[in-house]
């Protein structure tokens, strides 16, 4: 495993995304910045003139471009790779905008913590809004699912929800009381995996709602996120236990030990290549090149 310093201590590596051309882009929360790490292991930050916006997590969009979330002055943002930022206001005051993925229809879908919303923004940034039909859901991250609509995960409600295109809402109760889900990404078996922050488990929902679960050996370990490998490998962090998990297509759970105290790894990612990268709140990016990645 690697490890890359791109930040101080304090300003909070929290997102991740990795475009095709090797670059990792990742948000920094506590200090308001995106920055990218090239494939040489060069670290350029780029500040958005709000220290306080809370950039949380990020996605490659449609127009080349990486799209974020601003969830602490409730904006969405968009960085170009030359640095240029822009962000674009979500119209419910207090909505904290948090979750974001692109979508099949082009534009970019994110959820809004506060607000039990889920939000679609245009490319230009014509923001419209759904509600859920769930109170105090909390609904954390996003994924694009096979089925050609959007799943998200309702931290508050135990419940996985799936938003159509048209913004038709159904929602769907998890068996596992606390299991208070996170991460979601879509798998490569046409199926969405999510991981439990509460329940310490992976679970795998299929697009008619039936739920498999992978419990982990460490129930305390909180897993927060979660991304598919091409190989049809989960890898999602462990953030209490500093560790990288993985599910294999067999059912196999593993893990990686992440060096040092105090890593907190947060947003996860994989690479073309098969490598996989983790946002460590303590100022780094690890990188992890699995048996069978190239590289």
């Amino acid at each position: 495993m690697d490890l890359f310093e791109v930040a101080e201590a304090g300003a909070g590596p929290y997102g991740i995304a990795v475009r095709p051309d090797g670059g990792v882009w990742f948000t920094l929360v506590h200090s308001g910045e995106v920055g990218r790490l090239a494939p040489d292991g060069t670290v350029a930050r780029y500040g958005l003139g709000a220290p306080e916006s809370g950039p949380a997590v990020i996605t490659a969009g449609p127009d080349g471009a990486l799209w974020f979330s601003r969830m602490r002055d409730h904006r969405i943002g968009r960085i170009a790779v030359d640095g240029r930022a822009v962000s674009f206001a979500v119209p419910t005051a207090g909505a904290g905008p948090y979750g974001i993925a692109a979508g099949p229809d082009g534009a970019l879908w994110f959820t809004e913590l506060n607000a039990d919303r889920i939000g679609r923004i245009t490319v230009d940034g014509q923001v419209t809004e759904h509600p859920l039909p769930l109170a105090g859901a909390f609904p954390s991250m996003i994924a694009a699912g096979p089925d050609g609509a959007l799943w998200c995960t309702l931290n508050q409600a135990d419940a996985v929800a799936r938003i159509g295109a048209d913004g038709e809402v159904t929602v769907h109760r998890l068996p596992t009381g606390g299991t208070a889900p996170v991460g979601i990404t879509a798998g490569a078996d046409g199926a969405l995996w999510y991981v439990g922050i509460g329940g310490g488990l992976v679970g795998r929902i299929a697009v008619d709602g039936r739920v498999t679960e992978y419990p982990l050996a460490d129930r305390e370990s909180r897993p927060h996120a979660i991304a598919a490998g091409p190989d049809g490998r989960l890898w999602f962090t462990e953030w209490a236990a500093g560790r990288i998990g993985v599910l294999t297509p067999d059912g196999r759970l593993d893990g990686y030990p992440i060096p040092g105290p105090g890593a907190e790894p947060h947003g996860i990612a994989v690479g073309p290549d098969g490598a996989v990268y983790a946002a460590l709140e303590r100022g780094q990016i690890a990188r992890l090149n699995p048996v069978g990645a190239m590289g």
